[in-house]
């Protein structure tokens, strides 16, 4: 017995199953809920020469970055201001969403030698001044909170450190700090050079 549509149709006597009002309701639900969400931040408007006005949303970065560990196993990193997550649903379920912050998160490479430790993290479009440096033994802080970006990552690091003892320097939006290794508690504020 073969597929035969109108003989189909006429059993069930309508367009089977599909509410089409309802799915725009839905979609609208969804688009409303996402713009709610959305930092007021990253709504802008601006007046064209012409007279109309322009609004722009954004900007939304989200990108990883996959390298092999020195164990031979992949390592991948997220950055930017977007983060895949999910939301609870009436039903007990949840469903695929966004996250949208303020700050992006940057690429940020950690690299380890026999004393010190490397932080290379790529903060493109500020300028130096714009940058804090914040380090603990375990722990260090980049944060940039300027009037076009901003930027923040904790990073842990792989060994304890003495950030009295080190140095970093921003170059072509390329953020390189050389930590020294060390033992005993320090908390200390690193100057960018």
């Amino acid at each position: 017995m073969g597929w035969d549509e109108d003989s189909w149709f006429r059993r069930w006597g309508r367009w089977p199953f599909f509410d089409f009002e309802q799915i725009e309701r839905m979609f609208d639900d969804m688009f409303r809920e996402a713009f709610e969400r959305i930092p007021k931040e990253f709504f802008r408007e601006e007046r064209l020469p012409d007279g109309r006005v322009s609004r722009r949303v954004g900007p939304f970065v989200y990108g990883y970055s996959m390298t092999i560990g020195p164990d031979g196993k992949p390592v991948i990193r997220e950055f930017g201001n977007m983060r895949p997550s999910s939301r609870p649903t009436a039903f007990g379920g949840s469903r695929p969403t966004l996250d949208v912050r303020e700050e992006r998160e940057p690429l940020v490479d950690v690299f380890s030698d026999d004393g010190t430790i490397r932080v290379i993290a790529e903060l493109p479009g500020v300028d130096k001044r714009d940058i804090r440096l914040a380090c603990s033994e375990r722990k260090m802080t980049i944060s940039v909170d300027s009037e076009m970006r901003k930027y923040y990552k904790e990073v842990d690091l792989p060994a304890e450190v003495d950030p009295r003892v080190s140095k970093a320097k921003y170059t072509n939006g390329v953020l390189e700090v050389t930590l020294t290794k060390a033992r005993g508690p320090t908390g200390e504020q690193i100057r960018i050079e």
